[in-house]
């Protein structure tokens, strides 16, 4: 044993002889108290003057009825209380019945309650002199008091001061026979809050307040009306408040009315856009707290020192403020919640969350028995040998030195993933820029506009018209938007130009990919956030350049959509795309998570607007092929249209009630139908309603069957089609209904059925083939879907059936064949998309009668596939098709995100349509393509 053991061996029997001379102590007893006595001074000294608590030190003891005609009584009574319920928590602690998550939670509670009752207490004194606060109206006001900081988070450490801030709902004055106003009476309640919370008796204190978190710190008024507080951080709100504000908790007075305020000011602190200005908010705050620790000499600290708590929250903070306005996941005040949600949601590795969260555990179990030993607000282990050795042993650790290498290792693990967090830009500038010679010469230039820099630079970097491009970037330099930057945001724009235009100068089409950033960054300018997501983030900006040269129309898309640049993120620009079922699983919840109408559309169109832009960066970069594209755009619509349905039906259900036995129906035709939906595509849509025509909805303002499903039929068209800020869902066609634009936009079924049983023309029939239920009441699409089954095996005049398609198919070529002697039109040239269609539809329309499985496939190569299996064409030729069908969408889904026609010159596609006409004839479907 060494002396310092021996030391502490005797240390520990003196006080549990000191507490054996309050009350008798068996040995089983002072055996079972010894690591207690180990751990804490403090809680030897409260079971010493509170000797009843040893038979139930581990039973939190029930707050006390504080006497309110008694002050100084009732601040002795909640200070024993405090004292008491700590000593509790840590016996709970060192005797293993909690883990550090609980004791954390059990410090909260005690706050909580002490909060509560010091609170109703003070209002209790207030009563007889100043009466209540009422508004204008008559209500009664209470105070609302916040906690930030931990309290707020639910992890308060063992003695920790309580970061509050006091707040009223409105203004108004009190009832009683010396009113005062809202302000001063709230003030002044505060401040008595504070002092039976705060002020040092002979019992010692409840828990130290801190209220400079307030808005304007400790020059601003200690309280405030919600309207003010709102006003404050929409005008003056600074980027640490966000910080602070995102653990921010109502614990004391008017909960619910304190849930409101801080569902209001949501929006300051988490943004609507991806927000990375808080990655360099985090390092200014950072920088100051490391002079803090240096000038200090607190590098030991287990709080503020490298690697320790505060790095943490950081961290975590940091990412929840940048992806928490469009994750509501990711809104969590406490620490451990909030790393589990950006595990789960991919924005850390799982991995790294546990080492974190590990981590995370230890510094606050050995911060919180630091704090145990003597009931003191100290962040660091103590510099005392002895004290440092109690610690080491309470924690379990042979020694010191120990404790020592566990919390060094755990604290190595904190630094590390703080520094990849705030250093990762820094570290790809040195690993890129500086080793590149274009962007560094880009740089130089860019730097000395708009008075130098030299045309023959953006020359050799590889632009064809070097003099256009140094007008574009000299206007640029010199523009309003350069100087109305602040200048931190300024240096993002200065870190970003060069970089765009060294990315633009490298791509196959420099020109016109430096026009677009250029366009971009332009557009974005009203939203510095979004340069600090550029600048922090080079593989995104990367990205932006590859997408501005490689496509006009997700460069426009992001141009009028800034809130695309998330798209551009590693996770999401590299990470595989979501399929069927999950994209309608997100845009399904879309609308039950708004009440509002407008709110839900803009939620949808966001998130319509970023799944198709992430399927035409994962179709530019090769990820997945042209017709898996079309898919999934469609698999997207589908949904979309779904999503859109249901608030359709919300709005008019709450107008007008609801049908009974009704049930509406959405068919989707055409490329929406086939599941070959294109970047730009419009939806072909049928409404139909499976009501009784005499039946009328069940409201006081009652609509007959027809007039309620075509309202909702309008509603969902002007849904679909109507721009909003976030953009525009889909442009509808609804003229493949029954009579076209001169029919009823909704029918019912028999009606429906009718029309297509003896009056639809054949190609209408055609168009039943690539025909698909899409959305609405589930019996109603089937029986929709039989009937379809229906019509395609009726059996035709095979040599009536070709004409009318051929006939058909000419009328089409004549009216909308763009082709001509050079350019070659992929959808309606000889031998183009259209062609395969008509020959595709003429074999269902000639066969399914006899081969029933020709009657389930919508999609063309699911259609060419079923044919070669049936029989009707060789397996070669469903080959060629098939081959001949993916080269075609491929062409056209290319000129459509460069924004040209769908074009091609005849030497691009001649051999693929020579090759589809080929394999059309001999698969003696040649007359059906005309």
């Amino acid at each position: 044993m060494t002396s310092l053991e021996a030391t502490l061996d005797a240390l520990v029997a003196r006080r549990l002889d000191a507490l054996a001379e309050a009350t008798p102590l068996d040995a089983a007893t002072r055996n079972a108290l010894r690591p207690l006595a180990i751990t804490s001074e403090f809680a030897l000294d409260v079971l010493r003057r509170q000797p009843a608590l040893l038979a139930n030190r581990h039973a939190t003891p029930a707050f006390p009825a504080l006497d309110t005609e008694a002050p100084e009584g009732a601040m002795a009574a909640l200070r024993r209380w405090r004292t008491a319920a700590s000593s509790v928590l840590i016996a709970r602690d060192v005797d293993g019945l909690d883990d550090v998550d609980a004791t954390l939670v059990g410090s909260t509670r005690i706050a909580e309650q002490a909060l509560q009752g010091a609170l109703a207490q003070a209002e209790a004194e207030f009563a007889p002199r100043f009466g209540t606060v009422r508004d204008s109206d008559g209500r009664a006001q209470r105070l609302v008091v916040f906690a930030l900081g931990k309290l707020g988070g639910g992890e308060l450490n063992f003695s920790s001061d309580v970061d509050l801030v006091y707040a009223y709902p409105r203004g108004g004055s009190s009832d009683g026979a010396r009113s005062l106003d809202a302000e001063p009476y709230f003030v002044r309640l505060g401040q008595r809050l504070a002092q039976l919370l705060n002020e040092p008796t002979v019992d010692g204190f409840s828990h130290r307040v801190d209220l400079r978190l307030r808005p304007f710190g400790d020059s601003g008024r200690l309280a405030l009306s919600f309207d003010a507080m709102e006003a404050y951080f929409q005008r003056e709100g600074r980027d640490w408040e966000r910080y602070a504000w995102l653990k921010a908790r109502p614990v004391a007075g008017d909960l619910a009315a304190g849930e409101s305020l801080v569902d209001a000011l949501r929006p300051f602190v988490y943004r609507r856009y991806l927000d990375f200005t808080a990655l360099d908010s985090l390092r200014e705050m950072k920088a100051m707290i490391e002079a803090e620790v240096a000038r200090k000499d607190m590098a030991d600290d287990l709080k503020r020192g490298p690697g320790g708590i505060r790095e943490v929250e950081f961290l975590v903070q940091a990412i929840q403020l940048i992806r928490g306005g469009r994750e509501a996941a990711l809104r969590r005040r406490g620490l451990l919640p909030a790393l589990s949600a950006l595990a789960a949601a991919g924005h850390l590795p799982e991995a790294t969350a546990q080492r974190l969260a590990e981590a995370y555990r230890f510094l606050r179990r050995v911060e919180n028995r630091v704090q145990m030993l003597r009931d003191a607000q100290e962040y660091a282990l103590p510099s005392d040998p002895l004290d440092r050795l109690r610690v080491a042993r309470g924690l379990g650790h042979a020694d010191a030195a120990a404790l020592e290498a566990a919390l060094r290792s755990h604290r190595d693990v904190v630094a590390a993933e703080f520094a990849a967090v705030l250093g990762g830009r820094e570290a790809h500038t040195r690993a890129t820029t500086s080793s590149d010679a274009r962007t560094a010469a880009l740089a130089a230039y860019w730097q000395a506009l708009p008075e130098g820099g030299a045309v023959a630079t953006l020359a050799e970097a590889g632009f064809v018209d070097a003099e256009a491009a140094d007008d574009a970037l000299r206007r640029l330099s010199g523009s309003a938007l350069r100087r109305s930057l602040s200048a931190r945001a300024a240096g993002w724009f200065d870190r970003i130009v060069p970089i765009l235009a060294a990315q633009a100068a490298a791509s196959d089409a420099p020109d016109a990919s430096l026009a677009r950033g250029i366009a971009l960054i332009t557009a974005i300018g009203r939203r510095s956030s979004y340069f600090a997501l550029l600048a922090e983030q080079p593989a995104a900006l990367e990205r932006l350049a590859q997408v501005c040269a490689g496509s006009a129309l997700l460069a426009e898309r992001l141009t009028e959509h800034p809130l695309l640049l998330d798209e551009l993120l590693d996770v999401r620009a590299a990470g595989p795309l979501p399929d069927a079922a999950t994209i309608a699983q997100e845009i399904a919840g879309l609308v039950p998570a708004h009440d509002d109408a407008e709110a839900a559309l803009i939620a949808l169109n966001e998130r319509r607007h970023s799944l198709a832009f992430r399927i035409g960066m994962a179709w530019r970069a090769g990820r997945i092929d042209a017709v898996a594209a079309t898919r999934r755009l469609a698999e997207v619509a589908e949904a979309v249209v779904a999503a859109a349905l249901a608030l359709a039906t919300r709005e008019v259900e709450r107008a007008h009630g609801h049908v009974a036995e009704g049930g509406f129906a959405v068919l989707g035709y055409g490329s929406i139908g086939a599941e070959e939906l294109g970047f730009a595509s419009d939806l072909d849509l049928v409404f139909v309603h499976g009501a009784d025509p005499n039946a009328v909805s069940d409201c006081a303002r009652p609509l007959d069957a027809g007039r309620y499903y075509l309202r909702i039929a309008q509603k969902l068209v002007a849904l679909l089609d109507t721009s909003t800020a976030a953009g525009k869902l889909y442009e509808v066609d609804v003229r493949l209904r029954p009579d076209g634009a001169k029919g009823l936009l909704v029918v019912n079924f028999e009606s429906f059925a009718g029309y297509q049983r003896e009056r639809a023309w054949t190609w209408e029939h055609q168009a039943l083939v690539r025909m698909r239920p899409l959305a609405g009441d589930a019996p109603l699409l089937a029986r929709l879907d039989t009937l379809r089954d229906e019509i395609l095996a009726r059996p035709r005049d095979p040599q009536a059936l070709a004409k009318d398609i051929a006939d058909m198919r000419e009328r089409m070529r004549r009216e909308l064949d763009r082709s001509d002697a050079a350019h070659f039109d992929l959808k309606q040239g000889a031998g183009g998309l259209v062609d395969l269609e008509f020959a595709l539809q003429h074999a269902v329309l000639r066969h399914a009668g006899a081969l029933p499985a020709l009657r389930r496939p919508r999609h063309s190569a699911a259609l060419a596939t079923a044919l070669a299996q049936e029989g009707v064409i060789d397996a070669a030729t469903a080959r060629m098709l098939v081959e001949a069908h993916a080269a075609l969408v491929a062409f056209s889904l290319g000129c459509t995100l460069d924004r040209r026609p769908r074009r091609v010159p005849d030497a691009v596609a001649q051999g693929t349509a020579s090759a589809l006409r080929a394999a059309l004839s001999a698969g003696a479907l040649s007359s059906a393509a005309g």
